[in-house]
């Protein structure tokens, strides 16, 4: 049986983060559990930084960003001495299962874990939303938003000036917040890591726009997909337009995040909880297309790739460089 759950958030924070430790306290209390607290991700595990978490220490952190928990990237968890030395103090702890929120590297480090024979659960908790086997991630909704509303912002310089604005976004591997900001603040146009030859087609369509007249924009640009200095030169050299570059940055990461998240990451929260209590672990959890809450063999996620929606993608360049397909 278990009596014993402990929760850590590592990686990168996400908003959401603390609504979901919220969940997880709150429903291992609900089902009478012992609940405890790993400070500094998988470095606090190692340095046995393990505390009890209560009802009083989760109370109010719904509405917070970050985490309360902490985080930080361990690279003495790489190696198969702090693995077993991250396992050994859940053991000694008497921890009967592991919930582990974060993204892909926290994925990859609660599967090392599982297969250590410490029953692990993961969440979702990466703003780029770049996990397989969910339809979205805990901090994903809060992150558009930010940019979407920078953008609003930018639009009053944007039509005072008329001039090119290029936003650079997050997402290394994955373009999703690009994609979606952009689609939501009517950017003229998208470039993202999964499509390659996207920043050419958008400079082509720029250039064409330019030559009809067009000489103001807005492009959202993943950072996975390259600088919007070096993009802007191309611009410049390509059609002679300048362009303002504005890097979001770490603002997109903090905030209190959008009750789409708050409800998201506490509904994940209550699952996983219920999912150890049922013996199910060494999954992931996730929501799928229809809002259904999903439970993943974690190896499967691990080992997939996030599907990049190209709809969305001809969808936001198609409608943003309507102009160029308008007739005269």
């Amino acid at each position: 049986m278990v009596k014993k759950i402990a929760v850590l958030t590592s990686g990168g924070d996400s908003q959401g983060m603390n609504a979901a430790i919220r969940a997880v306290v709150r429903s291992g209390v609900f089902h009478g559990l012992e609940v405890y607290g790993v400070y500094r991700g998988f470095q606090g595990l190692i340095e046995n930084d393990i505390q009890p978490l209560t009802l009083p220490m989760v109370g109010d952190i719904l509405n917070r960003g970050g985490t309360i928990l902490g985080t930080a990237r361990s690279q003495q968890f790489l190696s198969e001495e702090g693995q077993r030395l991250a396992a050994g103090n859940l053991e000694r702890h008497g921890i009967d299962g592991l919930i582990v929120i974060g993204g892909n590297g926290s994925y990859k480090g609660a599967v090392r874990l599982e297969r250590l024979g410490i029953p692990t659960v993961a969440l979702p908790g990466t703003i780029d939303n770049d996990i397989a086997c969910t339809e979205r991630t805990i901090g994903f909704d809060t992150a558009v938003s930010i940019v979407v509303d920078a953008v609003n912002r930018l639009r009053d310089t944007f039509n005072s000036q008329k001039r090119l604005f290029i936003v650079e976004v997050m997402g290394r591997h994955c373009g999703d917040i690009a994609l979606h900001s952009a689609l939501a603040s009517g950017a003229e146009g998208v470039v993202v890591p999964e499509m390659p030859h996207g920043v050419h087609e958008v400079i082509t369509r720029i250039a064409e726009c330019a030559k009809r007249g067009k000489g103001h924009s807005i492009v959202i640009l993943a950072e996975g997909a390259g600088k919007g200095s070096d993009i802007a030169r191309k611009i410049r050299s390509r059609c002679g337009m300048e362009s303002r570059v504005t890097v979001l940055g770490h603002i997109q990461r903090g905030g209190s995040p959008t009750h789409y998240d708050r409800i998201l990451a506490t509904r994940l929260g209550h699952f996983a909880v219920e999912r150890l209590i049922a013996g199910d672990h060494g999954i992931a959890c996730g929501v799928s297309k229809s809002d259904e809450l999903v439970a993943t063999d974690i190896e499967k996620v691990v080992s997939s790739r996030k599907t990049f929606n190209v709809q969305l993608y001809n969808l936001v360049n198609n409608l943003g460089f309507v102009e160029q397909w308008s007739p005269a």
